[in-house]
C-alpha cells in the first residue's frame, strides 16, 4: 500500500462523524478471542441502568475493545498490508468507534439517570426535614393548617 493510501485511511478512522450511519460489526476478534460484538452492545443498551455486577463487564469490554483498536490502527499505520486489507482495517476500527460511542452514551445516561434520582431524594429529605422544623410534620402534602 502507498503512503498516501495509509494517510487516506488514518484520516477516515480519526473523521470526527466516521461512524454516522455505520454498524457495529456482528462478530470481532479481539485479543485471539471472537465477540459476538453487535449482540452485546444490544444486550447492555436494552436495559435502563446496567447493574454493578454489568458495569465492571461493559468496562473490561471497552477496555479492550479501545486495546484492539489501537492494534488494527497500528497495522494500517505501519503494516505489511495490501490496499483491501486496509480498507477492511479502517471499516473494523470505524465499526469498533460505533460501538464504543454506543457503550460510552449508555454510560453518560447512567449517570444523567442517577443525578435526578439523587436530587429528588435530596429533595424529599428537604421538604421532610422542613415540615419538621415548621411543625407540620403530620402533613404530607406540605399544606399548612
Amino acid at each position: 500500500m502507498q503512503s498516501y493510501e495509509r494517510k487516506m485511511l488514518l484520516e477516515r478512522i480519526e473523521r470526527e462523524g466516521a461512524t454516522v450511519g455505520e454498524r457495529i460489526p456482528e462478530r470481532i476478534t479481539v485479543q485471539g478471542e471472537e465477540v459476538a460484538l453487535r449482540e452485546f452492545v444490544v444486550e447492555v443498551r436494552r436495559r435502563e441502568t446496567v447493574p454493578p455486577g454489568e458495569r465492571e463487564r461493559v468496562d473490561r469490554a471497552k477496555k479492550n475493545l479501545r486495546r484492539e483498536r489501537l492494534r488494527r490502527k497500528g497495522l494500517i499505520e505501519e503494516g505489511d498490508i495490501d490496499r483491501a486489507e486496509g480498507e477492511e482495517l479502517a471499516r473494523s476500527v470505524i465499526g469498533i468507534d460505533r460501538a464504543l460511542n454506543a457503550l460510552t452514551t449508555l454510560e453518560e445516561a447512567d449517570l444523567e439517570t442517577e443525578t435526578k434520582r439523587q436530587e429528588a431524594a435530596d429533595s424529599k429529605r428537604w421538604t421532610s426535614f422542613l415540615r419538621q422544623v415548621l411543625g407540620h410534620e403530620d402533613d404530607k402534602r406540605g399544606v399548612r393548617r
